[in-house]
This record gives structure tokens, sequence and C-alpha cells, in this order.
């Protein structure tokens, strides 16, 4: 995955724009505007990650606690898929926000600017591609090891009852976890701090830590391999300056997971 142009040699804006706002915006404001956006978002969902790691450490080990995702919201299958599909939609409410605040700034179209578009689909993909099976690997090793070492819980993927719309929830579930991921915890998060004047490295790393901690209801293995994970989404997209590969990757990643599981989890042990 060599860089094959000048272009992408170039400093990407929308990663790392340089210090100072020009639409004359405060540093102030935009602490304020972080700060609002990650506590309506994935910065709640580490401070209960946080909480719920507490909770599960001083009720017994790790390693003999289970964590259920993509739960059955209710015992009525069409409230059931009602409850599902409300559950993802007001889960990119978040996403919506920092698109309308990006619009606001001078300089065109915030989709562009943070590479969330269709104008390079094939490169997208590749790149996409690419990383899903480097994660994708790293990922199982990271659970077997933590999982080894009593660090990580079992984690179950997908608890769906079995009906017709089960899978392309799923789908649509992991969709949702690679948009709401990629777009705030890389693009606006590498966007703001930028404008606020942090270097390439201080932002790769705070995003990865912000990654790595809502896992942690997970275990200590799923916080060390979304961290080492940030790192490596973040540095190319500071490279490239395009979240839409890291999407298309954690989609693929979750899509995975989830319906690999509910296809073959139980016939094969997986979880266990």
């Amino acid at each position: 995955m060599n860089q094959r142009s000048v272009e992408q040699n170039q400093p990407i804006e929308p990663a790392m724009p340089p210090a100072g706002n020009p639409d004359g915006t405060t540093r102030k404001a935009l602490k304020i505007e972080l700060l609002i956006v990650l506590g309506l978002s994935l910065g709640q969902s580490g401070v209960y990650s946080i909480v719920n790691l507490i909770d599960k450490m001083t009720r017994a080990p790790l390693g003999s606690q289970t964590t259920t995702l993509n739960n059955s919201l209710n015992k009525r299958e069409y409230f059931d898929l009602t409850y599902q599909l409300l559950d993802i939609f007001f889960a990119l409410v978040p996403v919506m926000l920092v698109f309308y605040l990006l619009w606001r700034l001078p300089g065109g179209n915030p989709f562009a600017r943070l590479g969330f578009d269709l104008t390079k689909p094939f490169k997208d993909l590749g790149w996409g591609a690419g990383l899903f099976l480097a994660m994708g690997l790293g990922t199982l090793g990271v659970y077997a090891v933590g999982r080894a070492l009593g660090l990580t819980t079992i984690i179950v993927p997908a608890a769906l009852d079995d009906y017709w719309w089960t899978l392309p929830v799923l789908v649509l579930s992991a969709i949702r976890h690679g948009i709401l991921e990629e777009v705030i915890v890389v693009g606006y998060l590498f966007e703001r701090l930028g404008r606020l004047g942090w270097g390439k490295w201080q932002i790769i790393f705070t995003s990865a830590v912000l990654r790595g901690s809502y896992h942690l209801y997970q275990g200590f293995g799923p916080f060390i391999g979304n961290v080492a994970m940030g790192v490596v989404f973040g540095y190319v997209y500071s490279r490239r300056g395009r979240v839409m590969p890291l999407v298309i990757a954690h989609a693929f990643l979750d899509i995975a997971g989830f319906v690999g599981y509910a296809l073959l989890g139980s016939a094969i042990g997986v979880g266990s």
C-alpha cells in the first residue's frame, strides 16, 4: 500500500488542518463543541464502558464472564425489529450533527472534507479490504491471547432471535458502527484537534485511546486491540485524508463477526 502519487504525499487538509480558525471560531468554542459531540456519542460510551468494566471486575474474574452484543430488544418480533432500526438510526444522529457543524465552516462540502463520499470507490474499497484482512487477523489473535490470560470476557457478537430480518439488521448494525466510529473518532476528531493546534501523532494516539476506551466493557484485550487498530487507522487517515476506507474496513470486520457468529457461532463454538 505504498503512496503512488505526488498528490497522496501532500499534507491532507481534512486530516491535519492548519492551526488557527479562519472561520472565526474561538478555541474555547471548539473545545466546548468537542465535549458536546463526544458526550452525545462515543465519549459517553467510553465513560459507561469504564464503569461497566469496574462493575465486572468487582463481581468475578473477567475470563468467566460473557459480553453479549446485538441483543434482542423486545420479545415480539416486529416490535424488536422496530426497536433495532430505531437504535441504528438514532445512533447515527451525532454523525449528522458532525456534518452539520462542518458544513457551517468555509471550505465547501463536509463529506468531501472528511473523504466520506463515493468519488474514489475502487481505491477506497481496495484500502478497506486490505485493512479488513490485516485487522481481522490481528483481532482474532488479540482475542485469543486475552481469553488465555483471563483478561477478556467471552464475547457473543449476536444474540438476536432467528427471524427473516436478523441478518439484514446485523449488517445494518455493522455499517452503523463503521460510520459512527470512523467519522467521529477519526475524521471529526482529526479536524477539530488539528484546528486546536495538536500535532499529528498527538491526535492519532488520542483517537486510538478513545477508540479503545469504549471497548473496555469487553475486557482489556479488546481495549489493547482497538488502540492498536486506532493507531493504524489514524495513520492511514493522516496520509490519505479519507474516512471511507476506514468505514469499509470497520463494516467488513463487524459484518464478519456479527453475521459469521449468527450463522456459524453456535455450531463451531465461537465465543467460548
